[in-house]
Order: structure tokens, then C-alpha cells, then sequence
């Protein structure tokens, strides 16, 4: 006779574990907040110890706990898969989360491209400019993280490569501000996302110029905002070169100064995928095309308005 605690009771205990609240959890089983304590608290008594510490309305995993969710999810995880053998087949899908800009000026350009290469595979796109947990959201399949890396237990993460954040004008505006003054500082409106980790305090110090000493004008919560707020001669954009290149390709916008500022390179986009769940044929397929489509495009080029400088450029005399 196996001695196994009240399944459910495991089953309540894992969920709330992996999602960080007794409400996910009981979201997620469909029951009541109440009910999921209560499985808890018997499976506490059972193996008598405490699994969570309950402090301030908020329930961490102790050491016990943490030692007992990483075999539940291991067992769940063989549980999950040996079921799955035996259930019929199911039309073959993806789901993929990102940021609005990244969807509208890189990913949607060239799914097309995926899509045509996998044919029998029904790929839901979505996006958000907030971040996002995957442990919070089984539907999502892929994550495309913008910013900085996901942590998280079982998650896999993958840098799309550096890319390169400028100072972005329209050319009528570069023209009549070659060199960046000190009147020009605080004349010129400089535009930003107010997502982006790179801000315009990073750009000036990286150029060993001063900051401009009154801020305010419009804002923006995503990069294609501020581009497109550029091109309409609002103003100088700080944004990533990724989502700029169509615009500067056209003509539309170039960047301010020439070669003399420097722009700013990071790793700001970051594919994530569930451990567990990177050998499914879908994520394994979009991950293999999304790198080969982020090297075709880093070797490219095309639209960049120049290479970034190395080291800050020197402030104007």
C-alpha cells in the first residue's frame, strides 16, 4: 500500500506553491480560497510540519515546502506526460506573448515567414506593454520579456541579442541642431518610453553631456509611441534601433548629430519558454526561427543610421 497524503490535498498544495497565492491557486482548481487552505492545513497536519509561513495575509514556502514542491513538480510533470501519450492528438498550437512594439514593427513584419514554414500550426499572438509571469498564465506558451530577464523557477530564458538605443529625429531637426549645445539641450523635446530600462539621463552621461535641466512633455508607455511621435516632429526619440529601422530606412527619421553621439547598446528582449515544456515541437520550432530571424537581422543592417560610437563622444566647446 503506497503511503501517499490526500491527493487533492498535494494538488492544492503545488498550485499555490507554483503560483505564489492560495487565490491563483484556487482560480486555477476551481475552488474557493477557503477550500484550498483547508487541503493545505490537513496536509500540514499529515506530515507534521509547516509547508508555508503565513505572515501579514501573505503565505511563504518554508524550507520544507520549498523541498516538497520541487518533488511534486517533478512527479507532476511525469504525471502530465504519461497522460498525454494517451490522449488523442490535438491541431497542433502556439501561443506567443510580447510587447506591443516588438509585435507591430519586428515579430508581425515576419511571422508571415513562420507561418508559411508550419503550416499545421495555429499560432495565437498577444501582447501587453506590463510584464508578464508564465507561471501565471499556463496559456501562454512563449514569452518574449522586454526590458530585463524573467526569473522564476523552470523557466528558461534566452537573450535575442543586443541592440542599439539612439537619439532619433527627423532630418530637418539634425540639421538645424549638428552639435548639442547648451541652448540646444534646452530647447530640443526629448521623447522616451516610459517602459524602457534606457533613459535619457543614461544617453546624455554616455555622451558626456548635460542633462536637460527641465523634463515634463508627452509620454509615452510603448516604443512605437515615441517613434512615431519623431517622425511627426515632436520631438528627439530615445528608442531601440529594432523598432526604428523601417522609419530610418524611409528616410523618416536619422539620428541626431551623425556619428558624433553614441548610441547605447543592450540586451533588452528576451525569449522565455517553460524548462518543461522546451521539447514540445511548437516552441522548439518558433525558438529555432526567431534566433535564425535575429541573426538575419543583426547581420543586415538595414536602416541603421550608422554604427554606434565607442565611448562617449566629447561635449561640444
Amino acid at each position: 500500500m503506497r503511503r501517499i497524503p490526500s491527493f487533492p490535498a498535494l494538488r492544492a498544495f503545488e498550485a499555490a506553491a507554483r503560483l505564489g497565492s492560495f487565490a491563483r491557486a484556487s482560480e486555477e482548481l476551481c475552488l474557493t480560497p477557503s477550500a484550498v487552505s483547508h487541503q493545505i492545513r490537513a496536509l500540514e497536519r499529515h506530515l507534521g510540519r509547516a509547508l508555508f509561513r503565513r505572515e501579514n495575509r501573505q503565505a511563504k514556502l518554508t524550507t520544507d515546502g520549498e523541498r516538497l514542491l520541487g518533488g511534486l513538480s517533478r512527479a507532476f510533470d511525469g504525471i502530465e506526460a504519461a497522460c498525454a501519450e494517451l490522449m488523442p492528438e490535438e491541431a497542433a498550437s502556439l501561443s506567443v506573448h510580447c510587447t506591443p512594439s516588438f509585435a507591430a514593427t519586428w515579430l508581425g513584419p515576419r511571422l508571415p515567414g513562420f507561418v508559411e514554414a508550419n503550416p499545421g500550426m495555429a499560432i495565437r499572438l498577444s501582447s501587453g506593454a506590463e510584464p508578464l509571469d508564465l507561471a501565471r498564465h499556463p496559456g501562454i506558451d512563449v514569452l518574449i520579456a522586454y526590458g530585463r530577464p524573467p526569473t522564476g523557477s523552470g523557466l528558461e530564458v534566452e537573450a535575442l541579442g543586443p541592440e542599439e538605443i539612439a537619439a532619433l529625429c527627423r532630418p530637418d531637426l539634425a540639421r538645424d541642431n549638428p552639435v548639442l549645445t547648451p541652448e540646444a539641450i534646452g530647447r530640443l523635446t526629448w521623447l522616451e518610453s516610459s517602459f524602457s530600462p534606457v533613459r535619457w539621463a543614461d544617453w546624455f552621461a554616455h555622451n558626456g553631456l548635460p542633462a536637460p535641466r527641465a523634463r515634463g512633455g508627452p509620454a509615452f508607455d510603448r516604443g512605437a509611441l515615441v517613434i512615431s511621435a519623431a517622425v511627426q516632429g515632436l520631438g528627439v526619440a530615445l528608442e531601440s534601433l529594432r523598432f526604428a529601422r523601417g522609419e530610418v530606412a524611409a528616410g523618416n527619421l536619422v539620428r541626431l548629430g551623425g556619428a558624433r553621439y553614441a548610441g547605447i547598446r543592450r540586451e533588452l528582449h528576451f525569449l522565455c519558454w517553460r524548462g518543461r515544456d522546451g521539447a514540445a515541437p511548437g516552441i522548439r520550432r518558433f525558438r529555432e526561427w526567431i534566433l535564425r530571424e535575429e541573426r538575419l537581422w543583426a547581420l543586415s543592417g538595414d536602416g541603421d543610421p550608422g554604427p554606434a560610437d565607442i565611448g562617449p563622444a566629447k561635449p561640444p566647446t
